[in-house]
This record gives structure tokens, sequence and C-alpha cells, in this order.
């Protein structure tokens, strides 16, 4: 079993950055598929990125392209989100997920990861 736990969640004004890390433990997620996602009262979670097990592979959701950068330090179980420019919009509770297949195709949806962090809450505001 994998827990993940997300820190790094605060208030930043609009244009300014934070960087979210996904600590994992139980067992090494160095060969698993990782993602960030992001929810907000009454809708669906929504994906915002993921990297393969190796790093080598990334994908983002249009409306973060060039404003977020996603990142894992496998000797670290660690998973990050650098997030720049930030928006009001991007205000939600994100999310750190794990795919349990092992090397497997790099996926967007939701429904494709196993593993979820318990949220951190990331707040947009002036």
């Amino acid at each position: 079993q994998v827990q993940l736990v997300e820190s790094g969640g605060g208030l930043v004004q609009p244009g300014g950055s934070l960087r979210l890390s996904c600590a994992a433990s139980g067992r090494t997620v160095s060969n698993n598929n990782m993602g960030w996602f992001r929810q907000t009262p009454g809708k669906e979670r929504e994906f915002v990125a993921a990297i393969s097990w190796s790093g080598g592979s990334t994908s983002y959701a249009d409306s973060v392209k060039g404003r977020f950068s996603i990142s894992r330090n496998n000797a670290k179980n660690t998973m990050y989100l650098q997030m720049n420019n930030l928006k009001p919009e991007d205000t939600a509770v994100y999310y750190c997920a794990a795919q349990i297949t092992p090397r497997t195709f790099l996926r967007s949806e939701a429904r494709a990861f196993d593993y979820w962090g318990q949220g951190t809450q990331v707040t947009v505001s002036s």
C-alpha cells in the first residue's frame, strides 16, 4: 500500500508562485506514473499534470501549460508541482495521485489513478 501526503499549499496573491510536494511512503513509487489533480466545491476532480515513472514524459492541462511544471525525485520518493503566475481560477484543493500499474502508459483521467493523497488547499486571492 502507498500513502501520499501533499504539502506546500497556502494563500498567495495573483501572479505569485507556490511549490507543492507529494511525499510517498509505504513502498517506492519510482516505477509508477504520478499526477496532480484539483477540485473545487460542486465540481468534478480536474486533471492538472502528470509525469511518467522515469520523469521522461509529462502532460499538462491546457489551462496550466506554460505556468505549472511537474517533476519528481525518485531517490526521495517525492513529486513536485511548481506553480507560477497563479490566477484566482487556480484556487482549489490539489491532490496528488499514483497509478498502481508499474511502467504503464501516462494517463490523465482520474479513474486511471489508484492511490490518492488527502489534498492541500491553494487559494489565489488579493
